[in-house]
């Protein structure tokens, strides 16, 4: 790798480290080609993307950042799990390392807090945007429905009395 290849890998770096809302690092030892691959397509299937980079590649490009505090864990065959979502990388990264023991969290970054493993974890944890999203439409629209169900409750029921006046009336 010349020095304009590792010049672009750091300003690659560097803006991930600033765009995402979640940087997830960990040790990927042992796993073979095709967990790597299985690893990856998880990540991308759900919005995330996964990098690998020499560390001090990574260091150079960490500082400034806001991610800058997990200089520290780089060391040894290490991967960058990342996303927009501040929760899709530590999601998927928690399930694949509990399905594959070879995977190890190590932390990672949400915006400017450094994480250890069961910060990750707890962020794992917490729910998606679309849940969320799901959620407050759910929220919303349940109010609307009852408004609805209430006002359409009292017309059925007049319109039940006004037939059974009209029933009166034809019968007498």
């Amino acid at each position: 790798m010349d020095r304009a290849q590792k010049e672009k890998v750091v300003e690659d770096l560097g803006r991930i480290f600033t765009d995402s809302g979640v940087v997830v690092v960990a040790h990927y030892q042992g796993l073979s080609v095709a967990e790597m691959q299985d690893y990856r397509r998880r990540m991308r299937d759900s919005g995330g993307v996964v990098r690998v980079a020499k560390n001090r590649l990574a260091r150079i490009a960490l500082r400034g950042t806001p991610c800058e505090g997990i200089s520290d864990l780089l060391s040894g065959m290490t991967v960058f799990a990342f996303s927009e979502d501040p929760v899709t990388a530590a999601k998927v990264t928690e399930s694949y390392a509990r399905d594959n023991g070879k995977l190890v969290v190590l932390g990672g970054s949400m915006g400017g807090t450094t994480l250890d493993p069961s910060g990750v974890q707890a962020v794992a944890s917490m729910p998606s945007r679309e849940e969320l999203i799901a959620s407050i439409v759910a929220c919303i629209s349940a109010p609307a429905s009852g408004v609805a169900a209430a006002i359409g409750a009292p017309a059925s029921g007049i319109a039940g009395v006004l037939s059974a006046v009209e029933e009166l009336r034809e019968a007498a």
